[in-house]
C-alpha cells in the first residue's frame, strides 16, 4: 500500500473520531509516535495526515504541547420532522446560543415573490423577520435569516429569540410538523464573513419551509453553516 493511501486512512480515521464525538473540541489527539504504532507506518506519513487536517481547520498544533481538535463537526439528519439547532448542539454535548442581529416586521410587498409564495402570504400581510448568529459553547457555527407569517404567530418577544425558536413556538401551543429542505453550497457575503469570522470558506446554505401539524406555514428560513463544521445525512425508508 502506498504512503499516500496510508496517510489518507489516518486522516479519515481521525476525522471520523471527530465526527462521531470520540474526539471533542479541545481534545488532544494521539501523538505522532502513537499514531505510527497504531497504523504501523512512518512518522512522515502521520505528519502528512495531521498537516492536511491542520490545513482544513480541524486540528490545531501548539508548539511543545501537541495537536488538538480545533473544530467540532456536526452531522445533521434529514428527517420529516426537523431537528433544531439547539438539538444539534445537544447531540455533541454543547450548549446552543443565539445572538439576535436584527428583528423587524415587514409587509409581504417588501419580500421577493419567491419568499411570499413559500410563506403563502399576500403583499398586504405582515411577516416577522429576524436574523441570528448561532453558536455552540460560544463558538460560531452559522447565521440564519428567518421569516414567520404574523397570521401564524401573531407576536414574537424578541428577547426569546436569543434562545430556541422551536421551544418558543411550543410555548405558544403550536405543534411543529414537517419541513421541506433544500441544500446548496455558496460563498459568504462580505457581511457574513464579518459575522462568522471567516474568509472565503464555503458555506452550506440550508433553506427550509417548516409547517405546523395543522398545515399552516410556520417559517421559511435560510441558514448558512460554516461548511467545514456541518454535514447532512439522509435516511431513506425501504
Amino acid at each position: 500500500m502506498s504512503k499516500e493511501s496510508k496517510y489518507k486512512i489516518i486522516e479519515k480515521s481521525i476525522l471520523q473520531d471527530i465526527k462521531e464525538n470520540r474526539l471533542k473540541l479541545g481534545d488532544q489527539i494521539p501523538t505522532e509516535i502513537e499514531l505510527c504504532k497504531v497504523f504501523n507506518t512512518s512518522r512522515m506519513t502521520v505528519n502528512k495526515a495531521i498537516t492536511s487536517l491542520v490545513s482544513r481547520g480541524y486540528i490545531k498544533r501548539i508548539s511543545g504541547k501537541g495537536s488538538f481538535v480545533n473544530k467540532q463537526f456536526i452531522e445533521k439528519s434529514l428527517k420529516k420532522i426537523p431537528r433544531s439547532f439547539t438539538e444539534d448542539m445537544k447531540s455533541i454535548g454543547m450548549v446552543a446560543g443565539a445572538t439576535l442581529l436584527e428583528y423587524k416586521i415587514l409587509r409581504g410587498v417588501q419580500l421577493n415573490e419567491d419568499i411570499r409564495e413559500k410563506l403563502q402570504v399576500t403583499e398586504d400581510e405582515l411577516v416577522h423577520f429576524f436574523s441570528r448568529l448561532r453558536t455552540g459553547d460560544g463558538i460560531i457555527f452559522a447565521i440564519s435569516y428567518d421569516y414567520v407569517p404574523c397570521k401564524t404567530l401573531a407576536t414574537i418577544n424578541p428577547s426569546k429569540l436569543e434562545g430556541s425558536f422551536f421551544e418558543y413556538v411550543k410555548e405558544n401551543n403550536l405543534e411543529i410538523g414537517s419541513a421541506t429542505i433544500t441544500i446548496t453550497a455558496t460563498l459568504p457575503t462580505k457581511e457574513q464573513k464579518q459575522f462568522l469570522k471567516i474568509d472565503n470558506e464555503a458555506l452550506l446554505k440550508v433553506s427550509h419551509i417548516t409547517e405546523l401539524t395543522d398545515g399552516r406555514i410556520l417559517e421559511y428560513i435560510d441558514t448558512y453553516y460554516i461548511g467545514s463544521m456541518y454535514s447532512y445525512k439522509s435516511y431513506i425508508d425501504k
